[in-house]
């Protein structure tokens, strides 16, 4: 009997060891920051409302992450305003041209998502901004640009989210989510910059932003697993005894 309640312990412990994913940290990483999505809003109101001024939400698709103004220098990152290349008056006023206003909110997302690889931890992002001069208002066309970090838990059917951002200001960031335990969920972490649409001649003068890797530790499963292996060897040297 002493034997089967050891062995039914060990096992336990066993499972404990395999089985725990308390936190997990990831960063930025071209290999997994794969996909790009956009937002586009009409712009309404007056000139330098900023983003208050988003109006009626147009359409959202998956972009090439190539097609946002996003780009990696070996695993940084470099984020800007969205540039469009298409003259028509529906993105630009009067038309696209070197000087012309932005006729919409572009709301760029560049982002790694798994499906049930994170769930059921606190998953946390980190990154170093190495530069921000992106501009938070702009006279010529009275809208500026914001850009933040996030972590986004989505249902299976993309209903619903929740998410914590925090802005990209100069340093380090680090931002935390506690994930649902629920398998189906789809977990994504990136940035998002909204701001209007620039003519491509004109969008090095609104600045970009930045953004490094940092040193990740290993998830805090091996620590569950070191302190798993000193019970069971403790329990084993007893029943040797």
């Amino acid at each position: 009997m002493k034997r089967l309640i050891l062995s039914t312990l060990s096992l336990g412990v066993l499972a404990l060891c395999t089985s725990q994913i308390s936190a997990q940290t990831v960063t930025v990483d071209p290999t997994v920051m794969t996909f790009g999505y956009m937002n586009v809003f009409n712009i309404t109101g007056s000139p330098g409302q900023g983003i208050a001024a988003a109006g009626a939400y147009q359409f959202g698709q998956s972009w090439g992450v190539g097609d946002l103004t996003s780009s990696f220098s070996g695993a940084t990152v470099t984020l800007g305003p969205n540039q469009i290349n298409d003259p028509n008056n529906y993105w630009y006023t009067p038309a696209g041209q070197p000087g012309a206003i932005g006729n919409k909110i572009m709301d760029a997302n560049l982002y790694s998502e798994t499906t049930g690889t994170y769930v059921g931890t606190t998953l946390t992002f980190s990154g170093d901004v190495l530069a921000n001069s992106l501009l938070s208002s702009v006279n010529q066309i009275g809208e500026g640009w914001t850009s933040v970090a996030f972590i986004k838990d989505f249902a299976p059917d993309y209903s619903s989210f929740t998410t914590t951002t925090v802005p990209l200001n100069l340093g380090i960031f680090s931002i935390s989510l506690a994930t649902s335990a629920n398998a189906g969920d789809h977990i994504q972490y990136g940035f998002e910059t909204i701001g209007p649409d620039v003519w491509s001649t004109d969008v090095g003068q609104f600045g970009n932003i930045v953004v490094a890797p940092v040193a990740v530790p290993e998830p805090t499963t091996w620590a569950w697993a070191g302190s798993g292996s000193v019970l069971l060897l403790s329990l084993l040297r007893r029943r040797n005894k």
